[in-house]
């Protein structure tokens, strides 16, 4: 037996809101325009529904004297592995109420690499966008409206046609500000503040396969293949816009 699409989007409610900080649900035409490769229902045979979740990383870890190495190097990686383990319990969950598929979709390894660029199977930003879970800000980060880009993201993607949410208004930047691109170290920010990741990346992510791949004609390649092995737990040596964002640090936009 299937539940109602209304019953179905509660009991998901349900299920997930003791495990996660926040929740959406987005319909997969919202994801019309995406690469074909990244596109839902790539995970998901039939997709017809992304649900997005996220858990928060502590605002005080912004504050922490060894920030880089101990705060959010083992954080984010935490955050990462809670997260693919709601997913998948979220999984057997759906499928447990009917004749439903679902698909937990990566929080962060594997990646698929574009020009070198690496892009996750499913763009968690995006999806949280398309939920209502989030809005894009000026530096390219996705915000929600009271935890900033503190949220860490995890997505299902399912053959079960739920209820939408709306989606945010855009552009969740207190009016004027530009604290990220002023204090981006990597200068990954152009005049006209158009934001250019690799340039970020190059700067922050620190791993010691990194520069063996790079410098070698195997390493390069097999890029892809070397990162989604040995190259995942990484050490990250930078996160200024994280510390200076208004939104981060409990202040209201707008």
């Amino acid at each position: 037996m299937s539940f109602k699409e209304e019953s179905l989007k509660q009991a998901i409610s349900d299920f997930l809101k003791p495990q996660v900080t926040d929740l959406g649900f987005a319909p997969v035409d919202r994801f019309a325009g995406v690469p074909e490769a990244h596109h839902p229902a790539c995970i998901c045979r039939n997709a017809k529904t992304v649900i997005v979740f996220g858990i928060t990383v502590p605002r005080g870890m912004l504050k922490s004297p060894d920030y880089n190495l101990y705060a959010l190097h083992r954080t984010y990686h935490s955050a990462y592995t809670r997260i693919d383990h709601i997913a998948l319990s979220l999984c057997n969950y759906i499928e447990s109420l009917g004749r439903y598929l679902a698909v937990p979709a990566p929080s962060y390894a594997p990646m698929v690499f574009h020009q070198f660029e690496p892009w996750g199977l499913l763009s968690l930003k995006h999806a949280a966008v398309n939920a209502g879970l989030a809005s894009f800000g000026r530096s390219g980060q996705a915000y929600h409206p009271r935890y900033g880009s503190l949220l860490r993201l995890g997505a299902v993607v399912t053959d079960a046609v739920i209820e939408a949410d709306p989606m945010l208004s855009p552009d969740p930047c207190p009016p004027n500000c530009a604290a990220c691109m002023k204090s981006c170290p990597a200068k990954a920010f152009d005049q006209d503040g158009n934001f250019n990741k690799m340039t970020c990346l190059g700067h922050t992510i620190k791993h010691a396969i990194y520069p063996l791949a790079l410098s070698s004609e195997t390493g390069l390649k097999n890029i892809e293949r070397v990162i989604n092995t040995a190259g995942h737990n990484y050490w990250i040596g930078c996160d200024e816009c994280l510390k200076v964002c208004p939104l981060n640090l409990g202040k209201k936009s707008g």
